[in-house]
């Protein structure tokens, strides 16, 4: 593990080296990164923006990020581009939203192979290793531009092409708050302080007289249809996502128990954006939004009992932290063209069994649109007290040590976990590809790579791979693998479908407050503090929130702009 300093040594090394290597010979006719002057010098972190690169050589240039292309609006991972000496070109790129430096490679005019890091480093990494030497590792081969497009695309290639020069170049994300608010996600086309305010907006406590939950926020929302408070909280998730420009369906179904008695437990909102391209290809979002019933009439407070029960009236963390998340990345996504159709669902009746999932893949998809595939899910269930905080329950945790039967955690941090599938298998990899873009997106764009690891049960018990694996990775804080459970709405769309998912959340049993009366969002800021205990960072529990779920949801966002141009299918099939 390279420490930071060394990769920062490595970074003005660069910097310096750059501009003075035309000092010492080279001529201008090479093509290589002092050749290359890119404007603006240092980039806004977390937006798409116009690039000028201009050449005082004949040259390609390898792009390995987000672009948009002019022609069709469409997202691409990555373009080549030629240049003639003294010419230039402007594409809109992404500066990656959590890390402070992208890197561009140059090579001859008309370079077809280049070398690329593998999936779970970043690209700081991959030159430290002198990666740039294209001698070993992973390559791309440049795919020519379609009929309708303008930049071309690239492919995994075997061959890497040889050494290339590399351009480094800064990215800064701007905070518009205070750090102990969450400035420093507090930025960029979507950010963490956007989600948590929509968080606070449907758990905001407020007493509200006029309302059928007597809050202002959207409480009691327990499992669809027949119940005024999840009625009322259906029109509002309908109202945003129309004003985001989406075709909103409210979809029922009706749901008989096995003695036939009916329970109207089943009514998801799905917002649509048609896609340009392939209509009946569907690329979804979705998280639960229905909240655990109580058990009991009074909904007890485990923190004034002492004992835990059941049901709750907020569900902040389960799961209106990935409502709000949803919602935001609908609003962003609304806003560019697709090739496949977007769609945005919030399901009813998970707590009860997936039931609303369950319903909308098997009926409205599976039987009712047998000429739509869904091409991928993303599910956001549970997000928002692991990593940067989630540890030391601030009111203790009945048992803080490791559960070997079930999810890692110890008595001092919980890995946020990023979890795919259809998986029967827990010592291999049976997704690959989800795994792969997953860890791509994670290492560099969102700076995870020293937090990261891929958990595989290699010579480890099927009942206990994933807590032994990770005790031998040294308890890696953020934890990609696959889930060989299904107890979220993932689980209907590798059943029904046979789509491949990939999901983000967090602890379960291990969350005091899981299913909860004090699952509320002032409980996920005290979970979330770091100031005066002995790990982590010394930050507010609202920053490490907002850090959280700017992570995940960029993570979504970005896994949805590789999965729009190339979905991920089951290996299975």
């Amino acid at each position: 593990m390279r420490s930071r300093g060394s990769i920062a040594l490595l970074l003005v090394v660069l910097m310096v080296s750059a501009p003075l290597s035309g000092c010492f010979g080279e001529e201008e006719s090479e093509a290589s990164a002092s050749s290359l002057s890119i404007t603006p010098k240092v980039l806004e972190a977390g937006v798409f923006q116009q690039v000028e690169l201009s050449a005082k050589a004949g040259m390609s240039v390898f792009v390995p990020y987000l672009v948009i292309d002019p022609a069709t609006g469409f997202v691409q991972n990555s373009t080549v581009v030629d240049l003639s000496s003294g010419s230039s070109i402007t594409l809109e790129v992404l500066a990656p939203p959590r890390t402070d430096t992208m890197v561009l490679m140059v090579g001859a005019k008309g370079r077809e192979h280049w070398p690329i890091r593998d999936s779970n480093e970043s690209w700081m990494t991959w030159m430290m290793r002198d990666g740039d030497k294209g001698d070993a590792g992973n390559g791309i081969v440049r795919v020519a531009h379609g009929e309708n497009s303008t930049l071309d695309t690239v492919n995994h290639s075997a061959q890497r092409g040889g050494g290339v020069s590399v351009k480094t170049v800064l990215s800064l994300r701007p905070s518009l708050i205070g750090l102990d608010q969450g400035g420093a996600h507090s930025s960029g086309l979507l950010h963490g302080r956007t989600v948590y305010e929509r968080l606070f907006e449907i758990t905001d406590p407020a007493i509200s007289i006029f309302d059928v939950d007597g809050r202002e926020g959207y409480y009691d929302r327990w499992a669809g249809q027949g119940n005024p408070a999840y009625e009322d909280a259906a029109m509002y998730l309908i109202d945003e996502m129309e004003s985001f420009g989406l075709e909103v369906m409210a979809h029922r179904f009706e749901f008989t128990d096995i003695f036939a008695h009916q329970n109207p437990e089943a009514y998801n909102i799905c917002g649509y954006k048609w896609g340009s391209e392939f209509v009946n290809e569907w690329l979804v979002f979705g998280a639960h939004f229905d909240v655990a019933p109580p058990a009991n009439a009074v909904i007890l407070d485990p923190h004034t009992t002492g004992s835990r029960t059941y049901g709750t009236r907020v569900g902040a963390y389960d799961n209106s932290a990935g409502t709000s998340m949803v919602l935001e990345t609908a609003r962003v996504l609304a806003l560019f063209e697709s090739r496949r159709t977007m769609v945005f669902c919030l399901w009813s009746g998970e707590e009860g069994g997936t039931r609303g999932s369950d319903y909308w893949t098997d009926e409205y998809v599976r039987q009712d649109h047998p000429e739509v595939t869904v091409t991928n899910y993303i599910n956001l269930d549970m997000a928002g007290v692991n990593w940067p905080g989630g540890g030391g329950a601030p009111h203790g945790d009945p048992d803080p040590q490791i559960d070997e039967n079930g999810y890692p955690k110890d008595s001092e941090v919980w890995p946020m976990r990023v979890y795919i599938g259809p998986s029967v298998e827990h010592d291999q990899i049976n997704q690959p590809g989800m795994v792969g873009i997953s860890n791509w997106i994670g290492a560099d764009a969102l700076g995870l790579e020293q937090q990261m690891g891929t958990l595989v049960g290699v010579n480890q018990s099927a009942d206990t791979w994933k807590t032994d694996t990770w005790l031998d990775m040294d308890r890696p804080e953020i934890i990609v693998y696959e889930d060989t459970t299904a107890r979220s709405d993932h689980a209907s769309f590798q059943e029904n479908l046979g789509t491949v998912t990939v999901g983000f959340g967090g602890l379960v049993d291990g969350y005091w407050c899981y299913h909860q009366t004090c699952d509320t969002l002032e409980e996920m800021e005290d979970w979330m503090g770091t100031t005066g205990k002995d790990y982590g960072e010394e930050n507010t529990g609202v920053a490490n929130l907002v850090n959280s779920l700017d992570l995940i949801t960029w993570w979504a966002l970005m896994i949805f702009f590789h999965c729009d141009e190339t979905p991920i299918i089951n290996e299975y099939l």
